[in-house]
């Protein structure tokens, strides 16, 4: 027979030997800011890298959810929803458990990189050369078509006046005019080691690769692709 005065502690012992004990731990907010930190840092790398951005640098801003963080059984995970732009993210921080909360986070960025600068003042249609530009760190928070290769805007035009210290953008610029209409071209035709010239007459304006339409020496019209100024030739 059991002795009365051990049986409540046999009992208990079998409980806890045969009952599964849970529980959902709290999740402290500052540590699930410092996940959604994290992973806009991520991001925001990924940007860069796509964008050839020169020395990138972040500030990153966690706007905190008002609601309150319940318990979780499991680490919380943190995943994108919207980073189509950088400076305003969103991001969603969720509970594994079944059954377990999903909590909206924004954040938002201050960024800066070493970007292309007028180095002087250009003029509207001006054909960009070395000595017009060059790299200055600013923030691009707002403009994140800033240029970070100072080759890239070499040899494109001004598509309006440019002060000294503007940062350029992709909206700025645009592929100079190498042919106008009505003017005279050279049509070069080149294939292996045999190359054959011809003047003719350009119907239609175009830039560099360009597909335009010209009048040959023997009065027939063709497509021409615009290669160099005042130069063509033909297209396939």
């Amino acid at each position: 027979m059991f002795n009365k005065r051990i049986l409540p502690r046999f009992l208990t012992l079998l409980l806890i030997g045969t009952t599964k004990v849970s529980w959902s731990a709290p999740v402290a907010p500052d540590k699930l800011v410092a996940q959604v930190q994290q992973a806009a840092q991520q991001e925001l790398k990924r940007h860069a890298e796509l964008s050839n951005w020169s020395e990138p640098q972040f500030e990153v801003e966690v706007v905190r959810n008002t609601r309150p963080i319940g318990p979780c059984n499991a680490a919380p995970r943190v995943e994108a929803a919207d980073v189509r732009s950088p400076a305003r993210m969103r991001f969603v921080a969720i509970c594994p458990d079944a059954g377990g909360w999903r909590y909206d986070f924004v954040t938002r960025a201050k960024i800066s990189a070493r970007v292309v600068v007028a180095a002087n003042d250009l003029s509207s249609g001006k054909t960009v050369s070395a000595e017009d530009v060059l790299l200055e760190r600013h923030d691009i928070t707002g403009t994140p078509d800033a240029f970070s290769d100072l080759a890239a805007v070499q040899e494109l035009a001004t598509r309006r006046t440019i002060r000294a210290g503007d940062v350029i953008r992709a909206n700025m610029l645009v592929a100079p005019t190498l042919v106008k209409r009505g003017e005279p071209v050279r049509i070069v035709a080149k294939r292996d080691q045999i190359e054959v010239s011809m003047g003719g007459e350009a119907l239609d304006t175009g830039a560099r690769g360009a597909t335009i339409r010209v009048k040959n020496a023997s009065g027939v019209t063709i497509r021409a692709r615009v290669t160099e100024l005042g130069q063509v030739e033909p297209v396939d």
